[in-house]
């Protein structure tokens, strides 16, 4: 759909009138939580990365306020360059990626590196909502297997190559976001049961092909104590610091198990380990209390979008940040496996804090234009 070239004379007092501050107003709560535990959560076991995370989220704020001036539409037509432009950083990251901890994720810009595979989940999401913004129209009935199988090679693809770096918790957000677009999309049942079943027979081919420690956490899950001091122990000692919280609460710098360093990666993917032994069960319904209601917030926008790209857009950003939380608080309490899926604004980690700035940006710009002819 074309851009109502409208709009370019619609004053931004008008468009702001019907900003969605509620949400702006939780994203900034939970980053300033974020930020604040991790003052504590770096004290002993990193330098004061609360200092960058804080720079970071200032220039995603930023971001996020450039992205609503622009009309939502626009992104419309750049929604397939961007998707090839990340599949081309993705292949780049494979041929001159950074090595890190047995990993080739990051690109180098400078003194500044990034992750391109936070940018897939963005990606996914853009071309996806564009497919279905000028398919589904034509899918009055719904749409069968063979109607699907170009947008489930537009998740594959990036997905496949995330994989390979290896990143199996990004790739897994990536094939969520793009998912939930499609169970949006008026898939008939039938080939629901048919994609479900391709999902497992999937996953018991891709397993033999994970990287050893990937298989150990999957091992470890299904059985904790076959190897305690091993592959089980991050999820061990997730679990200890979760269950010592109690109810209220360590206090803040107070947890044994963070000052102690038995928490590993506790400033990235095990944060909501430190936030839970320092503020208990309440501390716990408090924050999970704020992504409800980012998340809900966002349906909102979703359901109540002007047009299909904004619609389905929405649909995919929500996903990402419903599917980010319930993910890394399922594997910190250990009811999923450990896969290494950060917590949107609470975990370290520049390349994330933009992605999850610019998403809300766009999730504010479509529901700020919903009134607006």
């Amino acid at each position: 759909m074309a851009p109502d070239v409208s709009l370019a004379g619609t004053p931004q007092r008008r468009l702001f009138a019907h900003f969605p501050w509620h949400v702006a107003f939780v994203v900034l709560a939970i980053s300033a939580i974020g930020i604040w535990n991790l003052g504590s959560a770096s004290r002993s076991a990193h330098s004061p990365v609360w200092i960058s995370q804080t720079w970071w989220m200032g220039v995603g704020a930023g971001v996020a306020l450039a992205v609503t001036l622009v009309d939502y539409r626009a992104f419309h037509r750049l929604a397939w360059t961007f998707y090839a432009g990340v599949v081309v950083l993705l292949l780049l990251v494979m041929v001159h990626g950074r090595h890190v901890m047995g990993a080739r994720r990051w690109l180098s810009l400078g003194p500044v590196n990034f992750q391109p595979s936070e940018l897939a989940k963005l990606s996914v999401a853009l071309a996806l909502a564009s497919w279905f913004a000028a398919d589904s129209e034509k899918r009055k009935d719904g749409y069968g297997f063979f109607g699907i199988l170009l947008p489930f090679g537009i998740i594959l693809l990036p997905a496949l190559l995330i994989l390979k770096q290896p990143d199996l918790g990004t790739a897994l957000i990536v094939m969520a976001v793009g998912f939930t677009q499609i169970l949006f999309a008026k898939v008939r049942w039938k080939t629901l049961a048919l994609l479900a079943g391709i999902g497992v027979v999937g996953a018991v081919l891709v397993y033999p092909h994970l990287k050893p420690y990937q298989k150990k956490r999957v091992e470890t899950f299904l059985d904790p104590g076959a190897d305690a001091k091993g592959a089980g122990y991050h999820a061990r000692q997730s679990m200890i610091a979760v269950g010592s919280g109690q109810a209220l609460g360590k206090g803040w710098a107070q947890g044994t198990q963070t000052n102690g360093l038995f928490l590993p990666e506790q400033h990235t993917d095990f944060i909501f380990s430190v936030w839970a032994e320092e503020h208990g069960f309440v501390g716990c319904l408090l924050l999970l209390a704020l992504y409800f209601a980012l998340v809900t917030s966002t349906v909102d926008i979703a359901g109540n979008a002007r047009d299909r790209f904004g619609h389905f857009l929405a649909v995919g950003l929500t996903g990402m940040l419903f599917w980010q939380v319930f993910i890394n608080v399922g594997m910190v309490i250990g009811v999923l496996p450990v896969v290494g899926v950060t917590l949107p604004l609470m975990s370290y980690g520049g390349s994330s804090v933009l992605v999850i700035y610019t998403a809300v940006g766009l999730l504010a710009n479509i529901g700020m234009r919903r009134f607006v002819n």
